[in-house]
């Protein structure tokens, strides 16, 4: 489906959007009282419920009753499928694909393994939400779960717990989805630049301007994130894994010494800000040449690694092995049972004595 179908109707500024933005909150907020108040007993809808499914199958139209506000496309699908609203059903992992609005960008390699083994033993606890894909039926977009999903994925999972709720697929959707990770705090600056780079090279904006107006920004946030969009995105990875270090500002002051300096002696940059615990500051002046990244002599421990090997344990991320220069090489863990840890280091003794 091309962009523009998606995005139809859901362009305009939010004086002409709010009470579309409230009737879709209003349809969330209903969902949430149902599956809190009184789940409903299940009924399979292209996939398997999660709680006890009925044997004999009654006619779906006088037992789907009328939600407020919910779209004709929604209504239609409910009926076909005997869906009611709230309700938990499993869906094919297969069947879920990420919506073209997702907030998120970047997922942590590490975070999504630590969960995936997490759900592995103890299953999953909160179901996602989709929204039908009307054009392509039996096909689903995730509205809030993604990285939920990529868990599963992972841990070998066939289907997945879901809510299947009454939103668009357009660009409300997305601020519905930017405005809930900035309330979990969940959303970062690369995310936002990848993203409304991608929403103006593809014209659902006509400017940053209107970007900021739409999502209630200060057109000062919006430029300072395209300008980090220009970045590669190998880069903003780095950052991303220390997104507590690399906010707006210390990442824009990265994007402007790049434009200058490169890509290598920009991750040598972004090594030393880790090391030295720079502020953004003192990066600044490092971009305004009043101070050189390479000034003072790295203490030992903090020179940039040549190599770094992530170590996992049981699928989960405990610690890096780093290598430096052509005699050095440092092994760092964490998080490990006293038992592991000394069979461990039983291991580098017998490595080390071995001739």
């Amino acid at each position: 489906m091309k962009p523009s179908q998606f995005a139809k109707g859901f362009q305009a500024r939010p004086d002409t959007t709010s009470s579309e933005k409230r009737t879709a909150l209003d349809r969330l907020n209903a969902i949430d009282g149902l599956v809190e108040d009184k789940p409903a007993a299940s009924r399979p809808v292209t996939g398997r419920s999660s709680q006890p499914s009925v044997e004999t199958r009654a006619p779906a139209e006088p037992s789907i009753e009328p939600v407020e506000n919910e779209s004709a496309a929604y209504r239609a699908w409910r009926v076909e499928h005997a869906y009611r609203s709230g309700q938990i059903i499993e869906l094919p992992l297969k069947a879920i694909k990420p919506s073209p609005f997702n907030p998120r960008h970047f997922y942590l390699k590490s975070s999504i393994a630590e969960l995936a083994v997490n759900l592995a033993k103890q299953g999953q606890q909160q179901a996602i939400h989709v929204i039908p894909d009307y054009a392509t039926p039996g096909s689903y977009y995730v509205s809030d779960g993604g990285r939920r999903v990529r868990a599963l994925k992972e841990a070998n999972k066939e289907t997945v717990k879901a809510i299947v709720v009454d939103l668009p697929i357009g660009i409300q959707s997305y601020k519905l989805g930017y405005d809930l990770n900035v309330q979990r705090d969940s959303q970062t600056v690369f995310d936002n630049a990848v993203v409304w780079k991608r929403f103006i090279e593809e014209k659902f904006f006509q400017s940053q301007r209107e970007l900021a107006d739409h999502l209630g920004l200060d057109e000062s946030t919006v430029a300072v994130a395209l300008s980090i969009a220009k970045l590669p995105e190998a880069i903003m990875q780095e950052m991303v894994a220390r997104s507590d270090r690399f906010g707006s500002n210390m990442a824009y002051q990265v994007g402007r010494y790049h434009g200058a300096r490169g890509t290598e002696a920009t991750l040598r940059l972004i090594n030393r800000i880790l090391a030295d615990d720079l502020s953004t500051r003192q990066v600044a002046d490092i971009v305004k040449g009043r101070s050189s990244a390479q000034e003072s002599p790295k203490p030992a421990g903090r020179q940039r690694y040549a190599q770094r090997l992530e170590i996992k344990l049981d699928g989960v991320a405990v610690g890096d092995l780093k290598s430096y220069g052509d005699d050095r090489i440092e092994l760092r863990l964490k998080g490990l049972s006293k038992e592991r840890r000394d069979d461990i280091l039983h291991q580098i003794e017998q490595i080390l004595q071995a001739k």
